[in-house]
C-alpha cells in the first residue's frame, strides 16, 4: 500500500522487487497520490507498478477517494478491482479465499455490521469452503503508527474473526508492522486468532511509531519493500522483502485454522 508519486522514486525500487516474483499483487490502497485522479495513474503509477496491473487485485484507500467516488481508481483497475464504485469483492487463490473491503465503509452505505458490505461479509463467509481465509484493506484495525488503529472496521475484524480467518492486511501508516494472533477485540489468541500486517511501505514516504501496542512482534518506519505471503494448503509463510539499498527484513509461518 501507499505506493506512488511522481515526487520522488520509491515505487520503482519496490516495483523492481515486484518484477523479480511471480503471484497476485494485493495493492492495500492509496495507490498513487495525492488524489488518485486519472493524469496521477496514468503520469505515477502506470510506469512503476502498472507494469503488473493484469496481476494486481487492489484495495481501495483515502486518497483515492480524493476524487469523488474515486472514480479515477475505479476506471484505472476495472473489473481487477470488482464491481464499480463498490470496492469490496472475493476471490479465490489456490486453497485460500480472498477478500477485499472497503475501508472507506461510509461511502458504500455505513460501517455497522447490518450495513451493505457487512451483510455481503457475512454471506460470503457463510458460502465459503476454503480451509484458509486472507482479507485485506486500507485503514488497519490495530497499528502503532502515526494514523493508529481504526475502529471503523471492527464489524469486518469481528466477522473474520468469527469465521476462522487467518490474515489480515492493511496499509494507511507508512510503516511497516507484523502482529501476533489477535481476537476479536485485539487480544492475543494463540488458537484461534487474525495475524495483521501493516504494509504502508509501497514507496510514498515514511511515518513513525508513537506508541507500541501489545501484539505488535517486528516494526519498521525507514526501509520500503514489499510482503511476500507464501499460501499452502494448510499454512502459510511471509517474508517482508526490503528495497535494494535497505536491511531490514521480517519473516515467519503460521497454520491455518482447524
Amino acid at each position: 500500500g501507499d505506493i506512488s508519486s511522481c515526487g520522488n522514486d520509491g515505487d520503482e525500487a519496490t516495483a523492481r522487487l515486484v518484477e523479480a516474483r511471480p503471484g497476485t499483487v494485493a495493492v492495500l490502497g492509496d495507490s498513487v497520490y495525492d488524489a488518485g485522479a486519472p493524469q496521477e495513474f496514468s503520469e505515477c503509477y502506470e510506469p512503476t507498478w502498472g507494469r503488473f496491473k493484469d496481476r494486481t487485485r487492489p484495495a481501495v484507500g483515502n486518497h483515492e477517494y480524493l476524487t469523488p467516488g474515486a472514480a479515477g481508481y475505479f476506471d484505472y483497475f476495472g473489473t481487477n478491482a470488482g464491481p464499480a464504485g463498490l470496492g469490496y469483492y472475493s476471490y479465490d487463490l489456490g486453497a485460500w479465499h480472498i477478500v477485499v473491503l472497503n475501508s472507506l465503509c461510509w461511502e458504500v452505505g455505513g460501517c455497522s455490521a447490518d450495513d451493505p458490505q457487512a451483510v455481503w461479509l457475512a454471506d460470503d463467509l457463510r458460502r465459503n469452503q476454503a480451509s484458509c481465509t486472507l482479507a485485506y484493506w486500507h485503514f488497519p484495525r490495530f497499528s502503532s503508527g502515526l494514523h493508529g488503529g481504526s475502529d471503523v472496521v471492527q464489524a469486518y475484524w469481528e466477522l473474520l474473526y468469527e469465521s476462522g480467518a487467518e490474515i489480515v492486511l492493511a496499509g494507511h501508516d507508512h510503516t511497516y508492522e507484523s502482529f501476533a494472533p489477535m481476537d476479536a477485540r485485539g487480544n492475543g489468541d494463540p488458537e484461534r486468532g487474525l495475524r495483521e500486517f501493516v504494509v504502508g511501505t509501497g514507496g510514498a514516504s515514511h511515518y513513525g511509531f508513537p506508541v507500541s501496542l501489545p501484539n505488535s512482534e517486528a516494526r519498521n518506519a525507514d526501509t520500503f519493500g514489499v510482503l511476500v505471503l507464501t499460501l499452502h494448503p494448510d499454512r502459510y509463510e511471509w517474508e517482508f522483502v526490503p528495497v535494494a539499498d535497505r536491511t531490514f527484513s521480517d519473516r515467519g509461518e503460521g497454520t491455518c485454522h482447524p
